[in-house]
């Protein structure tokens, strides 16, 4: 049976114990728990949104640490699963760089564990989690997080002509606070202007958003109105 493996596999296959490589890879996966777990308690701000990202990172440790297991010292390997891996193409937007930190974290501790360091994973992941600890207890940093949590953009598309300030200001801040100008786009040839705010909602304002929307709907010269969560990718606008 060895030399039948042997022959398909060549005596690498032999090199590690099956134990000593499961035993690496469940290392990397309970330390990449540990390194969602930390993202979790110190990221704030919309916790139902992070639970993907959480995912990932335990996901993104174990394979890690399987990748370098395969690489091992073979640089032709390397490179072989550097070209295999960049046909990959991911479309989901990091907006928080403190987000891909905790990415590059996972990636870190799957390589420590895989290249046989588990000390130096162990070693990251508790002076690095106590970092972060510290980091989102600064000053500010819970009600930033907070406000980013009730972040939306509201995307009127109004006639050209339309005052939308004079029409519809009162309406809008009436439901949200914090209104900034986010861009201007002009559509359907400059017959129409889309307006893109920033808004948070207006604590105690007791009104529904829905609301809000049909009510701008009933001003004329307002042809559309979009509310999405800051974390909601626009969809493809047609003009």
């Amino acid at each position: 049976m060895r030399e039948l493996f042997a022959s398909a596999y060549g005596d690498s296959l032999f090199t590690a114990s099956p134990v000593a490589i499961f035993l690496r890879i469940t290392t990397a996966v309970l330390l990449g728990g540990i390194v969602a777990w930390i993202h979790a308690r110190t990221a704030g701000g919309n916790r139902e949104s992070g639970i993907p990202l959480q995912a990932t990172l335990v996901l993104l440790a174990g394979l890690i640490a399987m990748v370098t297991q395969v690489i091992g010292d073979n640089v032709a390997r390397a490179f072989s699963l550097v070209g295999a891996l960049s046909i990959v193409r991911f479309r989901t937007v990091v907006r928080d760089t403190r987000d891909t930190a905790f990415v590059i974290f996972a990636v870190a501790v799957g390589m420590a564990v895989g290249a046989q360091a588990p000390w130096a994973a162990i070693a990251g992941v508790s002076v690095l989690g106590i970092t972060a600890y510290l980091l989102s207890k600064r000053p500010g940093a819970i009600e930033l997080a907070e406000d980013h949590a009730d972040t939306y953009r509201l995307i009127i598309r109004a006639s050209a002509d339309l005052d939308l300030e004079q029409a519809a200001g009162s309406i809008i801040d009436g439901v949200f606070a914090n209104r900034r100008i986010a861009a201007l786009r002009t559509t359907k040839q400059g017959a129409c202007l889309d307006h893109c705010f920033t808004v948070t909602l207006r604590n105690g304002s007791g009104r529904d958003p829905q609301e809000l929307i049909r009510a701008l709907n009933r001003i004329e010269g307002v042809q559309e109105v979009r509310l999405l969560h800051r974390d909601v990718e626009e969809e493809s606008n047609k003009s």
